[in-house]
């Protein structure tokens, strides 16, 4: 099953309830990846940009899509990112591809 990178930073509101009350977020996360039919590798509290990171499998994009889409329509995050994963042996098979893609950069001429 393809993985994903989510990273959410929540809104100043939610850091101001969670402070108030602290709960953990993994089983909220878990329950909707879950029902989306995907599962929860794992989630951390990360300091930076970003408030939590986790990893999930989803079984296609639109499943990765509709998670994002639910988390960023919630309200109580600023913004949502989703990245595709790729293992060693799917960038490798993607690096084999692109060189023989016939791609031509753009050229400066003088």
């Amino acid at each position: 099953m393809p993985s994903y990178l989510v990273q959410t930073s929540y809104t100043t509101e939610a850091l101001t309830a969670l402070i108030r009350n602290p709960q953990n977020r993994a089983d909220a996360v878990r329950k909707t990846v879950e029902k989306l039919g995907g599962s929860l590798t794992g989630l951390w509290l990360s300091f930076g940009d970003q408030d939590i990171v986790c990893i999930v499998e989803m079984p296609n994009n639109i499943s990765a899509a509709a998670l994002s889409l639910a988390v960023a329509s919630g309200g109580s995050v600023r913004s949502t990112k989703t990245t595709p994963l790729l293992s060693v042996e799917e960038g490798l098979a993607a690096f084999k591809k692109a060189g023989g893609s016939g791609y031509k950069p753009v050229s400066a001429t003088k």
